[in-house]
């Protein structure tokens, strides 16, 4: 029996999309439940004379350990030697170091626990939990549940400095997270979360040690932040002067400190409807610097328009920041600062590098005003849509109430905002009156 060739080609096509939406949602529920699942728990205790570590992980990422079953569940009365096996694997795969050296266990005790088990609340109750074997009748599936372990070092001081890393499951990346709770002797706890990609991390960093990291973080965020490098250029590509650039820059480089340290205190406004604005906003910026380098900038005042865009992209750099301030410890200030220097090393680098290009471009392509307008196009373009992409997300986020606590904060900005200008406004001056000062002098001299 044959059939028109609409026809057959609709019979096929709708058992095969219902097909396919039947493995794209079994995808997505699988992706999904690993994604809840793929977090490791962990508490680092230290004592007079010992570390103490004690972690909690997901039973469906320690494959290589193969457990004795009955059926589809794990045979607990004979899974004592699997988990020596995954106690010895842990000890190479999660490490810690004090004051550069690696810590080697001395005692290892674990267990297998249920997927309900909520010990881990707290430290005292996932020591006592772990040191518990549990009940005959315990039915715990394959790759359902979790290893629970205890590992105890010796440990020289407990004022030394402690890194720890993580090297589970390396496959998965940033898809399996550890999140660790520091207990240091005599100290307010603190809590991070890192990968296996993260490295060595320092659980009680000194200032120097929190300081370079974030110069490092800073120096990276601004050389992968496109747009932020986009915005750059535009505020130089219209300028011809050293003192030129370097007003726009300061301007710039104040107006994004001012929001950045504002924001890492928790200052800036909340909600969903934030992010997105910030992100349209510094697309709107690049725009708007574009289109006035085309019509013509007043490059006098151009430190103004500077500082108030910088605002905006200070909220821009302290997203970056929030994820990583966890490393700091106890020297917040001195990561903020060192984040801070870190983004205008970063920021003199790109411009070492535009400025030459710039030259070259205006002296052997494009000269004048035409190469303004060109470069100040391409770069529009580019901003325009992101603008639009980027405005479509905040439009639809649900926007904030303006009742107290939205009013009280929106406030705050304006009375900080109108102390920033004035605090720049009376440096501008100061700054203008110095320099007629050296010009009168060298008239004088002259």
């Amino acid at each position: 029996m044959t059939c028109p060739g609409n026809r057959c080609l609709l019979a096929l096509a709708v058992p095969a999309a219902m097909a396919l939406g039947i493995v794209l949602h079994v995808r997505t529920a699988d992706a999904h439940e690993f994604k809840l699942e793929s977090l490791m728990n962990a508490f680092v205790q230290v004592e007079p004379s010992e570390l103490h570590l004690v972690i909690r992980l997901p039973l469906h990422i320690t494959k290589t350990i193969r457990f004795p079953t009955k059926g589809a569940e794990i045979d607990l009365a004979n899974a004592g030697p699997a988990i020596d096996r995954a106690l010895e694997g842990l000890a190479h795969d999660v490490l810690l170091w004090e004051d550069g050296r690696l810590l080697v266990p001395k005692s290892a005790v674990g267990r297998l626990s249920l997927p309900s088990d909520r010990s881990f609340e707290h430290y005292a109750d996932a020591v006592a939990h772990v040191a518990q074997k549990p009940a005959p009748d315990t039915g715990i599936y394959v790759d359902q549940g979790y290893l629970d372990a205890h590992v105890t070092y010796a440990i020289q001081s407990p004022h030394a400095r402690f890194t720890i890393q993580t090297r589970v499951a390396p496959e998965l990346k940033d898809y399996l997270k550890l999140a660790v709770r520091y207990l240091p002797l005599g100290e307010e706890g603190r809590a991070m979360v890192i990968t296996s990609r993260s490295g060595r991390v320092a659980l009680n960093p000194a200032w120097y040690q929190a300081g370079a990291g974030f110069v490092l973080l800073g120096i990276a965020h601004i050389l992968s932040g496109v747009d932020h490098l986009l915005f750059l250029l535009c505020l130089v590509i219209p300028a011809l002067r050293f003192r030129q650039v370097a007003a726009i820059v300061t301007a710039f480089t104040v107006a994004h400190s001012f929001t950045l340290l504002g924001s890492a205190y928790g200052l800036a406004p909340g909600g969903d409807w934030f992010p997105p604005f910030v992100e349209t906003a510094i697309a709107a910026s690049i725009v708007y610097m574009a289109l006035e380098n085309i019509v013509g900038a007043n490059l006098g005042h151009r430190w103004l328009i500077t500082g108030l865009f910088g605002l905006v992209h200070g909220f821009g750099f302290s997203y970056r920041l929030k994820e990583n301030l966890q490393f700091a410890g106890h020297h917040l200030l001195v990561s903020l600062f060192s984040f801070n220097i870190g983004i205008e090393i970063g920021q003199i680098a790109v411009l070492a590098a535009m400025l030459p290009v710039l030259a070259l471009f205006r002296r052997y392509v494009v000269g004048g005003q035409l190469g303004v307008i060109i470069v100040s196009a391409v770069v529009a373009h580019t901003g325009w849509h992101w603008m639009i992409d980027r405005g479509e997300i905040l439009w639809k986020t649900e926007w904030p109430r303006l009742d107290a606590a939205a009013l009280a904060t929106a406030a705050r900005w304006v009375a900080g905002l109108l102390l920033a200008a004035g605090a720049a406004r009376f440096l501008a001056r100061r700054a203008g009156a110095l320099l007629s000062r050296v010009r009168a002098r060298q008239r004088v001299s002259d």
